[in-house]
């Protein structure tokens, strides 16, 4: 969901780098998983802004600016069970991660290992064997998602990328 990049005063609020197109979604969430040197820890979100510069956020145990410069650099998520269901037409990319992909002629080019964005596009990763393939998650290129069969299937051949 989003990255702390560093601490917000000396109070021990965070300065939060979204993941999300919903900013100010992340201050719905009780409970955030931060993950620190120690892997992911379960943290309460005690307070949360947006200022003109981005997300701030309080968490529970984090009262000073050297707990908060800590955690600098960790990554911020929460259960897939807090997210709820997406809303209509709207998908989560947790909910592809693990999708097996295929062309519209029925050859499998591997799974989703996950997703990033590349300004106004999101681009499937899919590894399929030693290969790895870059589809841009558009409808020119993602033609279906089927969630209950596990499947999307593009209209990308294999030697596309060759």
């Amino acid at each position: 969901m989003g990255r702390i990049v560093g601490p917000f005063g000396v109070s021990g609020w965070l300065k939060v780098k979204p993941f999300t197109g919903e900013t100010q979604r992340l201050g719905e969430f009780a409970r955030w998983l931060v993950h620190s040197g120690q892997g992911w820890i379960e943290m309460a979100l005690e307070g949360f802004e947006v200022h003109s510069k981005g997300p701030v956020a309080k968490l529970a145990g984090c009262d000073d600016r050297d707990t908060a410069q800590s955690l600098r650099g960790s990554d911020v998520a929460v259960t897939r069970e807090a997210l709820g269901e997406a809303g209509p037409g709207a998908l989560y990319w947790v909910d592809l991660v693990g999708l097996e992909v295929m062309d519209a002629d029925g050859a499998r080019l591997g799974e989703v290992e996950g997703l990033f964005e590349t300004g106004e596009t999101s681009v499937l990763v899919v590894k399929g064997g030693t290969k790895e393939r870059l589809i841009p998650f558009v409808p020119d290129y993602v033609k279906a998602v089927d969630r209950e069969a596990r499947r999307i299937i593009v209209d990308w051949k294999a030697d596309y990328d060759a």
